[in-house]
């Protein structure tokens, strides 16, 4: 192992072939602020420009998680004030999506505990992306009045059928054998496999792809194949309201499916099916783009702050949203979250 940098939240190591990220907070379950995200965007930029590394690898200290998520609780408590710090904090998150989906170098994502939200972004713009027994995976936004951003607008709207739609407005969990079934995985390898698939990554002369492949195993049968039709045909409407009118009339699943959407922001989820319908035509950029401006226009709103307080502050697990219902949050109110933010648009320059 040869030259490594010291943080206190990311290590940045050169082992063998290898350049090995690892997110450094077990104890906040390698939640992703603005300094991790900076340290491993400028990792990223100075792997590409190095010949001598063959691959990225990217992973999250402890047993526990990969990344749980952003670090949204101080972006709730300081946010409103702080527009710079609210605002910053997503530019340059973004910006790091981008040049994750766009780096030449082969990158490899180890996907051991919880991935959420911001986990999400460091993970599944990557080609290689590997689930083990103890993943869990979601993208739980719609639940704190945010969206699934992090390119996930993007990403989600690329899986089979209507399944990113589900999970987006849902915050459904998905297990690896899911995730595997879905494309959000590539590769299923046990956790006990870990520390020879990190030896090989780090110094086998072999494709990336081929290291994978031979510690790979069959995670067996999804549950979500026997969801999947339900899943496409409800959630295949173009607006929230017919998405869950469709839920009521269906099993007793899809009436689950109806009441979890209706316990999330209803101005969240208006948004939320605005930018995947948005996202399946467009590119990286102009979904991360698209995902800027409505995150600058959700801080002058109150479901973020709100969601927030019930889930992760207060706790109490009881948001009261504003507004409260979804044939109150208009098209102009929808509208409102696409515009160029005043501070500009997002940039990758």
């Amino acid at each position: 192992m040869t030259d490594v940098t010291t943080s206190d939240e990311v290590l940045v190591e050169r082992r063998g072939r290898a350049l090995w990220l690892t997110l450094n907070r077990p104890a906040a379950l390698n939640a992703l602020n603005l300094p991790m995200a900076r340290t491993i965007h400028r990792a990223l930029f100075s792997a590409a420009a190095d010949l001598e590394v063959e691959r990225i690898v990217i992973e999250g200290a402890g047993d526990r998680a990969f990344c749980a998520g952003g670090d949204v609780a101080l972006l709730a408590r300081r946010g409103r004030e702080d527009k710079a710090l609210f605002e910053g904090f997503f530019h340059d998150e973004y910006r790091m999506n981008q040049a994750i989906a766009r780096i030449a170098t082969p990158y490899v994502a180890i996907l051991d505990g919880v991935t959420m939200g911001g986990g999400v972004g460091l993970s599944i713009h990557g080609p290689f992306r590997v689930a083990t027994e103890r993943t869990l995976f979601a993208m739980p936004e719609t639940g704190i009045g945010l969206i699934p951003d992090v390119g996930g607008t993007h990403a989600l709207s690329r899986l089979p059928g209507q399944i990113g739609t589900w999970l987006a407005l849902t915050g459904a969990r998905l297990k690896a054998v899911d995730c595997i079934y879905a494309g959000i995985a590539t590769h299923f390898i046990p956790s006990d496999r870990l520390p020879v698939l990190r030896e090989l990554l780090a110094d086998k002369d072999e494709p990336v792809a081929e290291i994978l492949d031979t510690l790979a195993t069959d995670p067996g049968a999804s549950a979500l194949v026997a969801l999947r039709d339900g899943i496409d045909f409800h959630f295949g409407h173009d607006s929230v309201e017919a998405i869950l009118a469709s839920l009521d009339e269906g099993d007793d699943w899809a009436v689950e499916q109806a009441a979890i959407i209706r316990r999330m922001s209803p101005t969240s989820c208006k948004l939320t099916l605005a930018g995947l319908r948005s996202a399946a035509d467009e590119s990286i950029e102009d979904a991360l783009i698209t995902e800027y401006r409505m995150v600058c226009e959700i801080r002058n709103g109150h479901d973020f702050f709100e969601g927030v307080r019930a889930q992760l502050l207060d706790k109490d697990r009881n948001p009261l949203w504003s507004p409260a219902r979804l044939e109150d949050v208009t098209e102009e109110d929808v509208n409102r979250h696409l515009q160029e933010p005043e501070s500009g648009d997002l940039t990758f320059e």
